[in-house]
């Protein structure tokens, strides 16, 4: 959760906890454990593009995965 742009409420429901928790563990960590260097505006930026795409593409591939496995199972 700390290190993936995941929202704490998409987390929280997949670990079966209140988002409430997760979000006061989470700033919880981020006090104890601040990040020495800070990333400027524009750096932030491009790292939430990245990782917007990074997680676009993933979905893509599990897809495609998918209708691979179907396509093969038809064909047989």
């Amino acid at each position: 959760m700390i290190e993936s742009s995941r929202p704490i409420a998409e987390v929280a429901r997949e670990l079966g906890i209140n988002e409430g928790t997760l979000g006061n563990w989470c700033n919880k960590y981020r006090r104890e454990h601040p990040v020495s260097e800070e990333l400027n505006l524009p750096e932030r930026s491009r790292l939430r593009e990245l990782e917007r795409e990074n997680r676009e593409l993933r979905l893509q591939a599990e897809f495609l995965k998918k209708a691979a496995a179907f396509f093969a199972r038809e064909q047989q």
